[in-house]
């Protein structure tokens, strides 16, 4: 198929996959992946939309309640009767991004607490959901600019 978006949709997928801990981006990318073939189907792509409420929010709400723990896309469209490419893109749209770096942006806030409080980065890993220490280490980086190990050295914000 000549689709771009397709083709970097897979892309995204593939790369999402080999990395553990990182099941909720590849169950995201799955979704709209599912999501755009069905259309070249010509398929309906799931159940129906969800009535005209606060979507989005509610799948946030579900997400902050299920912080260490986490939530398939599927669990989550169950629950929220919605299909997960569905949620995928209310989501984005509402809160500028997809549930999955949500996720992990919630979980480097407490991270960032734990830390501060004298926690070990590899228990602090574990207590805020990530996979491992070196999941923890990727995203903390990402979302902060430094090391977990350096961060707990800095002392309390002032």
């Amino acid at each position: 198929m000549a689709d771009p978006v397709l083709r970097r949709r897979l892309d995204e997928l593939h790369r999402a996959l080999v990395v553990p801990g990182e099941e909720l981006q590849a169950e995201s990318r799955l979704a709209l992946v599912a999501e755009r073939l069905a259309r070249h189907l010509d398929t309906a792509a799931g159940p129906g939309r969800a009535p005209a409420d606060d979507l989005a929010g509610r799948l946030r709400d579900l997400l902050d309640t299920r912080l260490v723990d986490g939530v398939t896309l599927a669990e989550a469209g169950r629950l929220l009767h919605a299909h997960p490419g569905h949620l995928v893109r209310t989501f984005s749209r509402r809160f500028g991004l997809p549930p999955h770096r949500y996720l992990d942006a919630r979980r480097v806030e407490r991270a960032r607490s734990l830390l501060l409080d004298g926690t070990p980065p590899a228990a602090t890993a574990a207590a805020v959901g990530f996979h491992d220490q070196a999941h923890l280490h990727r995203r903390f980086v990402r979302l902060v600019g430094v090391t977990p190990g350096r961060y707990a050295r800095s002392g309390p914000p002032r």
